[in-house]
């Protein structure tokens, strides 16, 4: 099982991986992780490994991101994290058939954030995914920080019929990303009740949107 997490504290990791060892959650991604520069840690005791990539310790910064995976799974990684940015790891998990996953966890910028740093974001991911091999799988976990919409008539076989939003720009800068590269916005496939189909409120229109979380296939 896959999970995309918020982290907001440095005892977040930690915390999580107690509740998630009560669950059935092999890997997750969490992001806004407040650790510095690149590296790995065990938590003992609950079975999960972090491994995560953040800024120099010489910048603050809340937009580090990680994954956190259950240790049987950890002991498979063909290779151990690949921090791209403090926005954007990837973890190489083989499958059959000399076949692998790639999975990357992300944490987009916000629509208020620079253009420049947004087109370098997707740039970024679109060169990434590229990379990958065919036969390989890609899985896309994290914050995009975009409403992707509701119009799925237009974006078959990348957006679902469950989506209770209009696009944004950033929303546009994933629909592209998707199409490109052939996934789909899985949160968006899936009926789910009223009261769990929307993440966030705006704080000044009171509106709820689905926004936080996307996992692309």
């Amino acid at each position: 099982m896959l999970d995309t997490v918020d982290s907001g504290c440095p005892e977040c990791p930690a915390l999580i991986a107690h509740e998630w060892s009560q669950l059935n959650i092999d890997i997750a991604a969490l992001n806004k992780v407040p650790l510095h520069e690149e590296g790995s840690l065990k938590e003992h005791g609950v079975g999960y490994k972090i491994y995560w990539s953040g800024k120099p310790k010489t910048q603050s910064h809340f937009s580090g991101v990680d994954f956190m995976t259950e240790n049987s799974i950890a002991s498979k990684l063909e290779n151990l994290l690949t921090g791209h940015s403090n926005h954007m790891i990837s973890i190489c998990l083989p499958l059959h058939n000399k076949q692998h996953v790639v999975l990357f966890s992300v944490y987009a910028q916000t629509l208020q954030a620079d253009t420049v740093e947004k087109d370098k974001f997707y740039t970024d991911l679109h060169c990434l995914t590229q990379k990958v091999p065919a036969d390989d799988k890609i899985i896309i976990l994290g914050d995009f920080n975009a409403r992707a919409g509701k119009n799925f008539e237009a974006c078959k076989g990348v957006l679902g019929k469950h989506r209770v939003e209009n696009c944004n720009k950033n929303g546009r800068l994933l629909l592209k990303l998707c199409a490109e590269h052939q996934l789909t916005i899985t949160n968006t496939i899936f009926q789910q009740k009223d009261s769990l189909k929307t993440t966030w409120m705006h704080p000044q229109s009171k509106h709820w949107h689905l926004i936080a979380t996307e996992k692309c296939w």
